[in-house]
């Protein structure tokens, strides 16, 4: 009796596997150990005064959608101690802030983030790198465009990613 009961739990076991392998959002091969997306970051970064304004966009060029995800932006320079961000974003370190993008559609463009934040110092540039932190479960193949580095002078001018 003991048997039956371990032979019918691995059936129905087997066939849930079976059920849930073919369910979209699954790796379509199995070496893949997740959904696939390619998660990208395109935007601007201004700098005055020691006050840094970026603005970009999150993209998914998928396959696969993206429930939520986590951008970092990290600073060559220490951030005041007091900053207001938006919502959806936090402070994470001493030179380091961590945004959601929310859900992202395959091959879609997701909501323009803007953040705005002072050096704790005067300083003529800053290195601003961005990157992916979290991809909500997706397998991103392709890092390079969700990793970005610019360097913004102090002079007002508008620097592109």
């Amino acid at each position: 009796m003991r048997v039956l009961r371990v032979l019918r739990t691995l059936a129905v076991g087997g066939a849930a596997l079976a059920v849930m392998g073919a369910a979209p959002g699954l790796p379509a091969h199995p070496d893949i150990p997740g959904p696939e997306a390619d998660l990208a970051y395109h935007g601007s970064a201004t700098m005055t005064g020691g006050r840094v304004d970026v603005r970009f966009t999150p993209r998914n060029h998928g396959p696969s959608a993206v429930p939520d995800a986590t951008v970092r932006l990290r600073w060559s320079k220490p951030l005041a101690d007091s900053q207001t961000l938006p919502q959806g974003c936090a402070r994470s370190g001493e030179r380091v802030v961590v945004c959601r993008t929310g859900a992202l559609a395959a091959d879609a463009v997701g909501e323009r983030i803007e953040v705005r934040v002072r050096l704790r110092d005067a300083s003529s540039e800053v290195l601003l790198e961005l990157d992916t932190v979290w991809g909500g479960g997706a397998v991103d193949g392709n890092r390079a465009n969700d990793q970005q580095r610019v360097l913004v002078l102090d002079t007002g001018d508008t620097y592109y990613f």
